[in-house]
């Protein structure tokens, strides 16, 4: 890294020198502006107004215009007459608790590195801010203008955190601001479970600028010669949101899956009738009238709790013994009118379909 500025801290009495670094970058693709036929970098040259003509950089000055549309012109001799106190030196104001400085006022960071001979009164700032948990509020003049900041630690190392000043904060002036909004608890329930779901400690590693790696894949194909193909991701929508209950409940849901969690009732065994799994649709028990079968038993043991005067009921009049037990009647029948010789608990689930009890004439009944 290159140190941009040099000076001191004034810290009472004691002054530590050191260097001034910036502690953040920018990593944007960089473009220049060229022509589409031939790719001819385009440049910009300064051109007066009045003539036309280039004006070079030692000639340029600062202006400030009047309402009246009038220029008043300011050199760098006028600048340099102005009392810059912070100039090269970060003067120490106070120490107070970082909650109180609202976020908003932080513009950017340094990292201030220490003079050789200024190692230990450096270090002994350092751990007095990082042992106090405060913060140290300075005026520090940078590329002469003179800036509000702060001091805190960071790795071992003080940062110098530029701020604006407060007349530079805007105030929040809208209308919604003041509307009475009516929220019912359940919503403000729902919310605040949407909050829950998706709280976790920050972690920078895990957020990346997915745009630029987009664009950078982009640049490396055009150098390649190849073409890009783009797959394309389905993308979150909100869809027709009618009921803010149903969308909150929604994306309580979303949040979970997405931190590997499974709702409970995605968890919960679901359960399974007997009826559903036991016959199929051509089997017998399945055709048979609802107030005989399935409303009364299960299937499987339908035919051995049957009484007796059903089941003869159900036979043709020719073959049944009307006042035998359910389970001698299906043994004694013929092969082709009963349900073979298999056990009660099954007859009715393995009779054929066309011979079936359950489509047997009303009229035969005993």
């Amino acid at each position: 890294m290159r140190a941009i500025w040099k000076g001191s801290i004034s810290f009472g009495l004691v002054s530590i020198g050191v260097r001034l670094y910036s502690a953040t970058e920018e990593k944007d693709v960089s473009f220049h502006q060229v022509r589409r036929s031939d790719g001819s970098r385009v440049r910009y040259r300064r051109v007066a107004e009045a003539d036309g003509e280039e004006v070079a950089y030692a000639d340029i000055a600062k202006g400030y215009t009047l309402p009246s549309g009038e220029t008043v012109v300011l050199t760098d001799e006028d600048f340099a007459d102005l009392p810059l106190p912070s100039t090269r030196v970060v003067d120490v104001l106070q120490f107070v608790p970082v909650d109180q400085i609202d976020p908003i006022y932080f513009a950017k960071s340094y990292y201030l590195e220490p003079e050789k001979p200024a190692l230990k009164p450096y270090v002994l700032l350092r751990d007095a801010l990082d042992s106090s948990g405060q913060v140290g509020v300075v005026k520090v003049a940078i590329r002469n203008r003179e800036q509000l900041a702060t001091l805190r630690v960071r790795e071992g190392v003080i940062v110098l955190s530029t701020m604006i000043w407060p007349d530079e904060v805007r105030e929040p002036d809208f209308s919604f601001i003041g509307e009475d909004v009516e929220i019912r608890p359940q919503e403000r329930a729902m919310a605040d479970s949407l909050v829950s779901s998706m709280a976790g400690d920050f972690d920078s590693d895990e957020y990346t600028d997915d745009y630029r790696d987009a664009l950078q894949k982009v640049i490396d194909a055009k150098i390649e010669g190849r073409e890009l193909v783009e797959v394309e991701e389905a993308q979150p929508t909100a869809g027709n949101v009618v009921d803010l209950m149903s969308a909150l409940r929604a994306s309580v849901e979303a949040a979970k899956s997405a931190r590997g969690e499974v709702a409970a009732a995605a968890k919960a065994p679901t359960r399974k009738t007997v009826t559903v799994k036991a016959t199929p649709a051509k089997k017998a028990a399945a055709k048979a009238p609802a107030k005989k079968a399935a409303a009364k038993a299960p299937a499987k043991k339908a035919a051995a709790k049957a009484p007796a005067k059903k089941s003869a009921a159900k036979a043709p009049a020719k073959k049944s013994a009307a006042k035998a037990p359910a389970k001698k009647a299906a043994t004694k029948a013929p092969a082709k009118k009963a349900a073979a010789k298999a056990p009660a608990k099954k007859a009715a689930a393995k009779a054929p379909a066309k011979k079936s009890a359950a489509k047997a004439p009303a009229k035969k009944s005993a």
